[in-house]
Order: structure tokens, then sequence, then C-alpha cells
């Protein structure tokens, strides 16, 4: 196993005035055994910084090291590394044993040791009552966790996962969650984990890394990065429904916004007058979108408290010691 470090990584596509950059100067160390997220927008970097570690795309600036070594100029296969695709990337004509072994034999390793690695990962994964069958004979969960099993088996010093739940359904990328987060806690691995799912983000992170147009925006861990985002963007992105931020509430502060999360805004007898527009019925929580003024609010009730009529006025007051500040010209937070 090693750690990570991300030294101002930096990637152009093209070159003189024509090139295109696409990120901009990442930094991150990444401890021996953390499980850290990348987590942003399509189009916002994250699988590029990823190919980057892996060796599949070539960097333009900054220096990447896994386990203390440089390895800017390190070929993929040299790099001690296993990566998981959202598309599996299987074999249709091998059985889930010879999918998971194929790269071991490709290595040489003895056949006893490769049953071995196989039947260990088969084990973690609940796979071994699958062994003999095809990838057409799985379903989509039962074949993203072939793909990791393969990984497995090579016992790598960095796992790096590209959107490998994308492809399954609502429930199922639940239930895969639960297996990577259990997975981690028995291997300990180094692991890279890209999503543009913040909910995946949030509940598979030990630390994220919030990425926004190549831009690094904020690298914490989920209560960190929930509870004082660093920018309006990382408020937006993270949380759902995304944070409120407000121009003209009352308490606001010249050239700045004011940021509260529906959550953190509470009915009481005086305070914010809010247009209610519209209710969402969501079982145990109800999400009112009204406004507030010129701007759109978002509160969250819960099941306790009737919903409120569309067209009505209903009063909230924010919790003090829940706001937010931010400078309406950067977007950066400002000091409490």
């Amino acid at each position: 196993m090693a750690g990570i470090s991300l030294r101002n990584i930096v990637k152009r596509y093209g070159k003189g005035p024509t090139a295109v950059q696409v990120i901009h100067g990442v930094n991150a160390e990444i401890a021996d055994g953390e499980f850290v997220v990348i987590v942003g927008p399509s189009g916002c970097g994250k699988s590029t910084l990823l190919r980057m570690v892996a060796g599949l795309e070539e960097i333009t600036g900054g220096d990447i090291s896994i386990g203390g070594r440089v390895v800017n100029e390190v070929e993929p296969a040299e790099r001690d590394i296993a990566m998981v695709f959202q598309n599996y990337a299987l074999y249709p004509h091998m059985s889930v044993f010879e999918n998971m072994a194929y790269g071991l034999k490709i290595r040489k390793l003895p056949a006893a040791e490769i049953r071995q690695r196989v039947d260990k990962a088969a084990g973690i994964l609940e796979l071994s009552q699958l062994l003999d069958r095809k990838p057409r004979q799985l379903s989509g969960g039962q074949r993203q966790r072939v793909a990791m099993g393969r990984a497995i088996v090579r016992q790598p010093q960095v796992f790096l996962f590209d959107e490998p739940l994308s492809n399954l359904d609502a429930k199922l990328r639940a239930q895969t969650r639960l297996e990577i987060q259990k997975l981690h806690r028995e291997l300990g691995i180094t692991s890279l984990f890209v999503t543009h799912d913040q909910v995946e983000a949030m509940t598979l992170a030990q630390r994220m890394i919030v990425m926004n147009a190549g831009v690094m925006e904020q690298f914490g861990t989920p209560e960190e990065v929930y509870a004082r985002p660093a920018t309006t963007y990382v408020a937006s992105f993270i949380g759902s429904p995304p944070m409120n931020l407000l121009k003209a509430a009352p308490g606001s502060r010249p050239g700045t916004l004011m940021g509260v999360r529906p959550e953190h805004l509470d009915v009481a007898g005086s305070g914010w007058q809010v247009q209610v527009e519209t209710v969402e019925l969501l079982g145990a929580e109800r999400l009112v979108y009204g406004r507030l003024g010129g701007e759109s609010l978002i509160l969250r009730l819960d099941e306790g408290r009737g919903a409120p009529a569309p067209g009505s006025t209903l009063t909230v007051a924010p919790r003090p010691d829940r706001l937010h500040w931010f400078d309406a010209e950067t977007g950066k937070r400002l000091p409490d």
C-alpha cells in the first residue's frame, strides 16, 4: 500500500495560444490506506485527474507520486495500481473465475496462487457460487463485483474507481456502496473514487476533492465540506437540496451572500415571510419551494408538520449559528 501525492498538477490539450487547460494546479496529499472521492459535474476534470494518476493521460505540469515514487514517466502497468471502470470491461466468453484470474495468468503466477487469490476475493465479494458463470448470466451488480474482484486479486498499492456505479439502478447503487465500504475496511488499500453523485461522495469518502472546471474547490472530510463549504460552488453542489444563497435576505451584509441550508430554516412566530410556490412530499420530509422577496428559497420540514398550501405565506427563521457568508464577487467563504 502507498499514499498518493498530487503536486501542482496541470493538464493542457494542444500547444501554444490555442492550448486548452482542463486541470489547474491541483495539490493534494492522500494518506496510505485513505479512501478519497473526487466529485464534480460532467466535464469538471475529475476523470482526467484520475486517468493521470493511472498513467492513461500525460501530465502537462506537476508531479504525481505513488508510495513516494514520482510516476510521471512510469507506464501504467508499472505503477502497481488496479482500476475499476464504469462499463465493467469483462470478457464475455470467459467465466467469472477466468475473468478474475486473467491478469494473474498474464503475469505467469503459479496456478495454486491464482486459485488462492481468486477464491479469497470471491469470498469477500460473495461471488464464490458464481465462479463458473459467464458475465451474461449475471446481474449488473454481480458484474460490478466481478470487476472489483479482478482488481482485488492484483493486490495493488492503489485502487482507482472511475464512476463504477453509474450503470446500476438506485437500489443496487446503494447496496454496492455498502459493499465498497466493507471492502475498504477489510483491505485498507489506498483508493481514489470518481463520481458525479454527491450522495455517493458523502457516504463513501473519508475525504473528498470537489472539482469545478478543472479547479479543486475544496479538499476535506464530508463533514467539513458540508458544514463549512469553502465557496458558493461547493455550497450549492454538496447537499440535496442545495444551500440557499441569498443576496437580500434580512440581516444580509453589503457585498456578501448569506448561505443557509434548507434544514436550518425553522417555522417560527416571527421572521422571514416566505411565499409558498410548491411542496414536494418525500415520505419522512417535505420540501417547500418559495420566494423571499425576489429570491428563491427552499425549506425542509419533517413529517410531523403539515404541508403549507401553495400560495400561502410561511414565516421562517434561520438558525443564527448555521449561517454562512460568502464574498459576492469571488464566491469564497468569509469568516463567520
